[in-house]
């Protein structure tokens, strides 16, 4: 069987044969597919289905088929484009309403540790740009769910919020013009307004820094094990704490509608 493989997959790695992803699996893995077959049993069909473990002990999962980031610079126009950041604030809302009753196996174990408990969903924790697969301007779906875990609505919003709006600051260190800061606070209310948040939106900008920081510790703390991919994404760990810097600074009219506040 010929192995084809994919591009990213920086924690497992993945590959395709005969329209079937096949991954490394890691202790949480058995956990995951719980989570995937509560959606796929709900009909949600905007998440890979698990299939279990092949005869070399990874992972079997469905392919999306659509386009991916990759390796591509710059990002395609679909990453920043208004009606994809609608789509992505749906998918959440879909994705957490969903899970908020998932019974996790006994043995529940996750990436980022914890244990499912009341008022918690299952948040991708990821569902950032180069996770998703879109075809045209449709989003098919996000990929890459071995970090998936326990989270409040909130923590796995605002990590799609630091990627999609972007909240993150340039990678270049450039400051944001005027212009700027009004465009990226129009780009968070249509996230949350797709989302249908409900929640205090000044308090939101206060989670958001929360997210990146944590994400950095995460980062650095695997890659002080000798984690490789880790070690890798150290740029990724300072772009992160420099945003979560500069998410502090914002003025509190940034996290409401201008036009109610």
């Amino acid at each position: 069987m010929r192995e084809e493989v994919l591009p990213g997959g920086n924690t497992t790695g993945a590959v395709l044969i005969d329209g079937v992803v096949h991954k490394r699996a890691s202790p949480w893995t058995t956990t995951v597919h719980a989570v995937l077959r509560h959606l796929e049993d709900a009909g949600f069909d905007a998440a890979p289905r698990a299939l279990g473990f092949d005869d070399q002990g990874r992972e079997m999962l469905t392919y999306l088929t659509g386009e991916t980031i990759g390796d591509r610079v710059p990002w395609p126009g679909w990453a920043s484009a208004d009606s994809m950041l609608a789509q992505v604030g749906r998918w959440l809302r879909r994705v957490h309403d969903l899970t908020a009753d998932f019974a996790p196996p006994q043995d529940e174990h996750w990436f980022i540790g914890g244990a499912m408990g009341p008022g918690l969903v299952v948040g991708h924790q990821d569902a950032a740009p180069y996770n998703a697969v879109v075809d045209g301007d449709r989003l098919i779906g996000f990929c890459d769910w071995d970090i998936a875990g326990p989270s409040s609505r909130d923590w796995d919003l605002a990590f799609s919020a630091l990627t999609w709006v972007p909240l993150a600051s340039p990678r270049d260190g450039a400051p944001l013009s005027d212009h700027d800061l009004r465009e990226r606070s129009r780009r968070l209310q249509l996230l949350l307004d797709a989302y249908g948040y409900d929640g205090d939106r000044r308090a939101f900008g206060t989670v958001a820094p929360q997210r990146a920081r944590r994400q950095a510790g995460v980062i650095r703390q695997m890659a002080d094990a000798g984690d490789a991919a880790s070690v890798a994404l150290l740029p990724i760990a300072d772009l992160l704490e420099r945003s979560a810097t500069a998410v502090e600074a914002l003025p509190d009219d940034f996290w409401v509608d201008r036009g109610t506040a």
